[in-house]
């Protein structure tokens, strides 16, 4: 999203997000956390957490994250980073609503940053804070280039808005497997391919009554209300009123078509794609020879001796008995069918399944419920997306989690019986930290 004196656009966002998150959690790990509940220190310690994070983002500006173009004016993620962060100095209320919500979730659990999803759950504070922060700054920042007033709940609008713009660019790219979604968002059914799908070229081309329908088919078709549908009043004045969307999306529109950089070398991305695939392989090599280092030397072993003499197999009733290997192609089917009538990948739940931590205290703390009553309670946890999710678990679309009906389906429950058993898990986490939950 492009708007007058803004710099956080959506797409580089996500890395700026991730490089303050792991280096915010790199500067914690030489800090006494408790400090942070005494109101006295917050002054001092916003110092130190300034000067400590922009050190390892210095030190980060030359990785492949850092380098990597964080908006469509040419400035990367570790620029955008480090600029945000020092916006803590001047508007330092952000960094007391962290040590505020950092000491409520210390009230709930006592000294949560010390469990086994405490670093998740201090990552996400720290991007609470940056994401409100960051839209406060382009939101003075779109003042001072307009003349017009502007808030900060307005910014997120704004992004918002952009952000639905393309779902339902999404859904009119594949219209086919979306008909029904495609008709409802349309107002009509249709039989062919709307005449729509191919005059919205842009966002200036989107009509406000369709981003309307689109929030109110989410419930619908993705388990979940749409923004403009929540409980929640903060985009209840736009529901019913198509006029200000229209002008909203008209403003995005119009910047964008105004300030597109269309000179940009082909090459950028690729180098850019490039760079950080070969950060990723020498982070392989580097452990794959580590762990050379330390292994032992191979040796063949003595083949074990059969128990019985004739060979023959031991057909007792107390013995292991081999999978059923009908019954594990039927689940496999089952689980296959359900993923592809979700538009997940087809060994979505096979992977997903393969990717969880046993060992952790958290998984044990969750033996017994299914992957996706799991899934279902990490993302009331710990929200949609987060970095500590492996990308199996992850829907290729969305980038997040499946939503709470796509993991009812791969569940093959209703979503009031999916919530009812992630809420009765989420209790038996309470119940054995010793805190209540929210």
């Amino acid at each position: 999203m492009r708007l007058p004196g803004t710099r956080y656009q959506e797409h580089g966002w996500e890395q700026v997000r991730k490089l303050l998150g792991h280096c915010s959690l790199q500067a914690f790990q030489h800090c006494e956390m408790h400090h942070l509940l005494d109101r006295a220190q917050e002054a001092a310690l916003l110092d130190w957490y300034i000067d400590a994070v922009a050190v390892l983002l210095r030190r980060a500006a030359r990785s492949a994250r850092g380098e990597v173009a964080g908006n469509s004016y040419g400035d990367s993620v570790a620029e955008l980073s480090l600029s945000l962060l020092y916006e803590l100095q001047v508007q330092p209320a952000f960094w007391s609503a962290f040590a505020a919500a950092v000491a409520v979730e210390h009230g709930r659990a006592p000294a949560f940053w010390a469990s086994a999803a405490g670093d998740a759950m201090l990552r996400k504070k720290v991007n609470d804070m940056f994401a409100t922060l960051r839209d406060k700054v382009d939101a003075d920042n779109y003042q001072v280039a307009t003349g017009r007033s502007c808030s900060p709940n307005k910014i997120y609008t704004y992004r918002m808005l952009d952000t639905a713009f393309g779902e339902i660019e999404r859904l009119f790219a594949n219209w086919e497997q979306n008909a029904e979604q495609v008709g409802a968002i349309l107002g009509r059914a249709s039989e062919g391919i709307p005449i729509e799908v191919r005059q919205m070229r842009s966002i200036g081309g989107c009509r406000p009554e369709w981003l309307i329908r689109w929030s109110e088919t989410l419930e619908r078709f993705g388990g979940a209300p749409g923004p403009l549908h929540t409980k929640s009043k903060r985009f209840s004045s736009l529901k019913n009123n198509p006029e200000k969307i229209g002008a909203m999306l008209a403003e995005i529109g119009d910047y964008a078509e105004l300030s597109s950089n269309q000179d940009t070398a082909v090459w950028a991305s690729d180098a850019e794609e490039a760079a950080l695939w070969l950060e990723d392989y020498w982070r392989v090599v580097a452990e794959s020879q580590a762990q050379g280092a330390l292994a032992q030397p191979d040796r063949l072993l003595p083949a074990e001796e059969d128990e019985e003499e004739d060979g023959a197999q031991d057909t007792d009733a107390g013995g292991d008995a081999a999978p059923d290997p009908v019954l594990s192609q039927a689940v496999r089917t089952a689980w296959e069918a359900a993923a592809a009538a979700l538009s997940l990948p087809l060994r979505y739940m096979e992977l997903a399944g393969a990717a969880q931590d046993r060992g952790s205290p958290l998984s044990r703390l969750l033996d017994g419920a299914s992957l996706p009553v799991r899934l279902a309670v990490y993302q009331k946890l710990l929200g949609a997306a987060d970095d500590s999710y492996p990308d199996e678990w992850l829907d290729p679309e969305t980038g997040e989690l499946p939503t709470l009906g796509q993991l009812a389906t791969l569940d093959q429950v209703s979503v009031p019986t999916l919530r009812k058993r992630r809420n009765e898990a989420i209790d038996r986490l309470y119940a054995a930290h010793g805190a209540r939950q929210p």
